[in-house]
């Protein structure tokens, strides 16, 4: 794991009220984090994925993950130095949207 994962597992995913699982295998493709309840992905994305090449690779996976019925939120590595609690509040926000969206 890079030095962002480690911090928001051990920070924050890891005892997580809802499961997540850490790069967990989808298809062709290594999720950063998935949970299985929510259906979510979370990538964290590193300054390399700001080239126009790795964007338009970044874009082909995401589509491809959707088509799974899963939802891909991308969070910079940046956010997780600069707002980390912001950063969590954002993820357990999507967790209970989406888990609810699952109920209906």
């Amino acid at each position: 794991m890079t030095p962002w994962e480690r911090k928001l597992w051990y920070g924050f995913l890891r005892n997580y009220s809802v499961r997540f699982q850490r790069q967990k295998a989808i298809g062709n493709y290594i999720a950063d984090f998935y949970c299985a309840k929510a259906r979510l992905i979370i990538e964290l994305d590193g300054g390399g994925h700001y080239t126009d090449k790795q964007a338009n690779s970044d874009e082909i996976r995401t589509k491809a993950l959707e088509t799974m019925n899963l939802t891909v939120v991308r969070i910079c590595n940046l956010d997780i130095d600069r707002n980390f609690d912001g950063v969590c509040e954002y993820i357990d926000l999507t967790v209970k949207n989406l888990s609810l969206s699952q109920l209906r």
